[in-house]
């Protein structure tokens, strides 16, 4: 789910233009009501949009190694429409971006890193924290989880202005390391939650959800990783989330001073 759509930056941010990667991005979703998902990151470098990220803790967001951003980088919380300056955007810089240390990004284990804002968010109606698990247990396939995100919604459409999202179901980790399914490389690990829709559905992410929550219960249980080129919504390529581990979930609050 690599990404680069372009936007520019300043009053608005207006869309430009895009570069074709993985998928990242919400198929066969629904408009979010606005300000619903307030715990929702917009991750600027420069005046090109580069990924999604939740909201952790009032001066820290989480999102995806592979996003590569850092130092200086900018941060819009509060953000429903991607072409519109509206009421409860709040506007930060990256002091400090952490990627996990077990990140592999040839396998794209470990897709993790928490950005450190430069200041504290101020927390209300259209910005808020989401929950990190307290518990670690596997997820079941069949679980029912939420993704949300801004881009395309389709292979090859255009993006989406505003915030769309889409129940998924996880899907047997056997059946996306099956030949004759799945059988994306990199492997699907354990560190790796698979997720899409029942039988035929077409419901997944896509090109531009990179580093945006996969909410499984009300609880972030994993960030949106990689896909599938090309096959957004392809029932037989689910899309691959970075699972919130024991591990994973401990070096993020070693990070964060939890």
């Amino acid at each position: 789910m690599d990404l680069l759509f372009v936007f520019s930056f300043s009053a608005a941010i207006l869309f430009l233009g895009m570069h074709r990667g993985h998928c990242a991005d919400i198929i066969a979703g629904k408009p979010s009501v606005p300000h619903s998902r307030p715990f929702m990151a917009a991750l600027v470098r420069g005046k090109h949009f580069r990924c999604g990220g939740t909201l952790i803790k009032r001066n820290w967001v989480l999102t995806a190694a592979h996003c590569k951003l850092g130092k200086g980088d900018k941060v819009i919380l509060g953000l429903h429409s991607l072409s519109e300056r509206g009421r409860g955007q709040q506007f930060f810089h990256v002091a400090n971006a952490y990627v996990h240390p077990k990140y592999n990004k040839r396998t794209l284990e470990y897709d993790i890193l928490v950005l450190q804002l430069n200041r504290r968010a101020t927390l209300n109606r259209y910005v808020q924290t989401i929950q990190l698990p307290k518990t670690y247990d596997d997820l079941r396939a069949g679980t029912q989880c939420l993704v949300t995100g801004w881009g395309r919604t389709e292979n090859g459409g255009s993006i989406s202005d505003i915030l769309r999202e889409v129940n998924v179901a996880v899907v047997d980790r056997r059946i996306c390391n099956d030949a004759n399914h799945y059988n994306y490389r990199p492997f699907v690990t354990m560190n790796m939650v698979c997720a899409g829709g029942f039988g035929n559905q077409r419901k997944d992410t896509c090109k531009g959800d990179s580093g945006g929550p996969l909410i499984c219960g009300g609880i972030q249980r994993g960030v949106t990783s990689f896909g599938k080129s090309g096959k957004c919504g392809d029932p037989q390529f689910p899309g691959v989330y970075a699972h919130l581990t024991k591990d994973s979930i401990e070096w993020i609050k070693k990070k964060v001073f939890w």
